[in-house]
């Protein structure tokens, strides 16, 4: 397992940047409170973001790309070496398009970017942890996070980590969420990357997201 972890600076702003640019592209930024009622109750001690396509126990979906949205192709149903399970997220990039990066939320319900009800109470979990893997190794991803979404259901809060640089083999990344609001998160989990450090564009896999 090996993981470059450079800058912090820079992967916390690229964790702005996502925030501004879904932020730009559904100009859905009401001001407003986190909901007292309507709050989704987690599973105890588990809440799974994604396992297998289709999965009953999936929370989250895929469904919100920002920035150059054009240029990430998604594959949920991936059968090529999955971690575990049938399947794992195919993602490839193609380092296109006028805004240089380009980002992928996984929100509940699809569609939903802070003014719908869907955020779930995840004051329960630790850690939020997943395996990712590269093609080719060397594909730099710039921040892995959760929340950030604004809206009448604004995320209670939003941490990651990041830059990481990825292998060819899967490794299992953890983000400690132990210290945070994790009240209501509707953005249960999100990456971004970049074409400055990803000039002919790549592949990499993820798999087995959940907070615990």
């Amino acid at each position: 397992m090996h993981k470059n972890v450079v800058s912090s600076r820079f992967c916390w702003l690229i964790a702005g940047i996502m925030l501004l640019g879904a932020t730009a592209v559904r100009a859905q930024e009401s001001a407003g409170e986190v909901p007292a009622a309507g709050v989704i109750a987690a599973e105890p001690q588990k809440l799974v973001v994604y396992d297998d396509k289709d999965s009953v126990r999936n929370h989250y979906f895929p469904s919100e790309k920002i920035a150059d949205a054009a240029a990430l192709e998604i594959d949920e149903g991936c059968t090529e070496n999955p971690q575990s399970g049938k399947t794992c997220i195919k993602v490839q990039y193609n380092a296109t398009g006028a805004f240089g990066w380009s980002g992928l939320y996984w929100v509940n319900p699809k569609g939903n970017w802070g003014n719908e009800k869907g955020g779930y109470d995840l004051r329960f979990a630790k850690k939020l942890t997943f395996w990712v893997r590269g093609e080719k190794g060397g594909e730099h991803i710039a921040v892995f996070k959760f929340g950030g979404l604004k809206g009448v259901y604004p995320d209670s809060d939003n941490h990651g980590m990041g830059p990481v640089v990825l292998t060819d083999q899967w490794q299992q990344l953890s983000v400690d969420v132990s210290t945070r609001d994790m009240r209501y998160i509707t953005a249960g989990f999100s990456f971004a990357l970049t074409k400055a450090y990803n000039r002919k564009g790549c592949v990499f896999y993820i798999d087995n997201i959940q907070y615990e």
